[in-house]
C-alpha cells in the first residue's frame, strides 16, 4: 500500500512541477513578447499545448519510474500505453502551434488593409495554403504514430507492405478528383494567378475571393451571395482577375443618341461630372463615338477609378448624369427614328429643291477624346499595345518621329 501511495505522490509531484515550470516559462515569454512579435505569438498560441505536453511527459516519466515494482502487471502496460498516446498527441499539438506561430509572425510583416496590398495578399494566400498542408500532414503522421504503438497494427502493416503498390494505384484512382483539387490549390497559391481578396469575374458573376482552400474557392458575389467552385476550376477555365497587377480599372458607359449631339459640349459635361465626385481617380476621362449605324451614333464614356467598387458607382453616376443632361439640355440629341415620305411618280430627285451643303465642321481630337494618347496615362497605355516591330517600322518610315515610349508625341 505504501508503494502505491508513493507512486501517486510521485505522479502528482511531477505534474505540479511541470505546471509550475510551464507557468514560469509562459510569464517570462509574455514579458519578453512586449518587444518581440515572435515571442508574443508564442505566449498567445503555444502556452496551452506546451503545458499539456510538459505535464503528460512528466506524468509518463513518473509512472514509468514509480511503478517498477509492477513491471509485469497488465494495468501498468495499459496505463503506459495510454500515456504514450497522450504524449504523441500533445507533442503534435505543440508542433502544430509552433508552425502556426511562425506563419502568423510572417504574416504580421505584411498588411492587407492598405491600398497597395498585392504582395501582402499573395504572401497571405501562400502561407494559408502552407498552414493547411502542414497541419493536415501533422494530423496524418500523428494518427499513424498512434496506430503504430499497437502491436497488432504493426503486424498488419508489415503484411500489407508488399501490396502497397496496388493499394496506392487504387487509392490514386479513387482520389483522383481530390488530388487534382489539392494540386490545383497549391498551383494557385504559388503561381500568383489568384489571391485572397482579388476581384474576379467567374461564371458571369462579379465578386472577390473570400476563401481559398486546397479543395474549393469561395467567391463572395457583390450582392453577398457565395459562389463555391473547386480549385481545379481556376486552372482549367478562363476567368477575369481585375486586381492581379493593381486595383485601378477602366470602365465604360455607352449611349445611343441622335447624330445631332454636340460632342464637344458632351465632353465638357463629362469632365465636369467626374471632377465633381471623389469616385474618379483623375486618370482617364474620355468621350468617343465608337459606332454610327442604324440612324444613331453610339457614344462611349470611358472613366477610371481606384478600385472595382468605386468604378461601378462612377459608371452609374456618369450614365445617370449624362442621360439627365441630354434630356434637359440637348433634347434634339435624343434617339429618334426618321421617316421620309415621297411620291414614287415624281421623277426629280428627292428632295425637289436643291440644298446648299453647309461648311464641313473641323473635328479636332482633344485629350478627352483619346484613350491611347494625349496624356501620360494614355501614352503609357498606347505603348503597351504597340509591338517592337511596329515601333521600328514607324521610326524607319519617319526618322524624325521617335518610337513610342520615349515620352515624345507622335
Amino acid at each position: 500500500m505504501q508503494t502505491y501511495v508513493m507512486a501517486v505522490a510521485a505522479v502528482l509531484s511531477a505534474a505540479a512541477i511541470a505546471l509550475l515550470t510551464a507557468t514560469i516559462v509562459h510569464r517570462v515569454v509574455r514579458r519578453l513578447g512586449r518587444r518581440s512579435v515572435l515571442l508574443a505569438e508564442l505566449a498567445a498560441h503555444s502556452h496551452r499545448p506546451f503545458r499539456v505536453a510538459l505535464v503528460t511527459m512528466a506524468v509518463q516519466l513518473a509512472v514509468r519510474s514509480g511503478t517498477r515494482y509492477a513491471a509485469d502487471e497488465e494495468w501498468r502496460k495499459h496505463l503506459l500505453h495510454t500515456l504514450v498516446i497522450l504524449v504523441i498527441a500533445a507533442t503534435s499539438w505543440l508542433i502544430a502551434s509552433l508552425l502556426v506561430v511562425t506563419e502568423d509572425t510572417a504574416l504580421a510583416r505584411y498588411r492587407v488593409d492598405v491600398p497597395d496590398n498585392r504582395l501582402a495578399r499573395r504572401i497571405k494566400t501562400q502561407i494559408v495554403m502552407i498552414r493547411r498542408v502542414t497541419i493536415a500532414f501533422i494530423v496524418i503522421v500523428t494518427i499513424g504514430a498512434m496506430l503504430m504503438t499497437f502491436p497488432s497494427v504493426r503486424t498488419i502493416g508489415a503484411s500489407l507492405l508488399a501490396s502497397a503498390g496496388v493499394i496506392g494505384v487504387v487509392g490514386a484512382l479513387a482520389a483522383q478528383s481530390l488530388l487534382g483539387n489539392v494540386i490545383a490549390g497549391l498551383q494557385l497559391a504559388f503561381s500568383d494567378a489568384v489571391r485572397l481578396d482579388d476581384v474576379v469575374v467567374v461564371e458571369g458573376e462579379w465578386g472577390r475571393i473570400e476563401e481559398l482552400t486546397l479543395s474549393h474557392v469561395v467567391v463572395q458575389i457583390w450582392d453577398d451571395r457565395r459562389l463555391i467552385l473547386p480549385t481545379s476550376y481556376f486552372t482549367t477555365t478562363p476567368f477575369q482577375n481585375w486586381t492581379r497587377t493593381r486595383a485601378a480599372l477602366l470602365g465604360t458607359a455607352e449611349f445611343d443618341v441622335d447624330w445631332g449631339v454636340p460632342m464637344q459640349s458632351m465632353r465638357e459635361e463629362l469632365r465636369r461630372i467626374v471632377e465633381a465626385t471623389d469616385l474618379w481617380d483623375g486618370r482617364v476621362c474620355v468621350l468617343q463615338i465608337t459606332d454610327a449605324v442604324g440612324g444613331m451614333v453610339r457614344v462611349r464614356a470611358l472613366v477610371s477609378a481606384e478600385d472595382a467598387g468605386s468604378l461601378f458607382d462612377l459608371r452609374c453616376l456618369v450614365r445617370e448624369a449624362l442621360v439627365t443632361w441630354v434630356r434637359h439640355q440637348m433634347p434634339d440629341a435624343l434617339p429618334r427614328l426618321r421617316t421620309e415620305l415621297g411620291d414614287a411618280r415624281r421623277r426629280e430627285p428627292w428632295p425637289a429643291q436643291p440644298q446648299v451643303p453647309p461648311e464641313p465642321e473641323v473635328v479636332t481630337a482633344s485629350d478627352d477624346a483619346r484613350v491611347f494618347s494625349g496624356s501620360d496615362d494614355g501614352d503609357a497605355r498606347g505603348d503597351a499595345f504597340v509591338g517592337p516591330d511596329d515601333a521600328v517600322e514607324r521610326t524607319e518610315a519617319d526618322p524624325s518621329k521617335p518610337p513610342r515610349g520615349t515620352g515624345e508625341p507622335w
